[in-house]
């Protein structure tokens, strides 16, 4: 019989607007001090900001650290991916 894959629960948790958890991420496109873009079960997530880092990274579990002043928020429709269709990560460890 055949599992079906449970999607994961997207979510957002952000203190002070300086360290945060995003659940629910199925890839990174990219990230810089300035903006991380992150593909997730609900779309594209841009998150912009200074001095921005991901602290952790487990996409096993689906789940992103990140620390740094976050100024916005913002989803765009569909997953889009980088460049080359493939993720920032597949293409650093590829």
């Amino acid at each position: 019989m055949e599992e079906k894959q449970r999607k994961a629960v997207h979510k957002i948790q952000l203190a002070d607007r300086s360290t945060g958890t995003v659940t629910g991420v199925k890839d990174v496109n990219s990230f810089d001090e300035k903006e991380i873009s992150l593909v997730t079960e609900e779309g594209v997530l841009m998150i912009k900001g200074e001095e921005l880092h991901v602290t952790r990274l487990d996409l096993e579990k689906q789940e992103i650290d990140l620390a740094g002043r976050v100024d916005s928020l913002a989803y765009s429709q569909g997953i889009a991916k980088a460049k080359g269709g493939e993720g920032m990560l597949k293409r650093l460890l590829g």
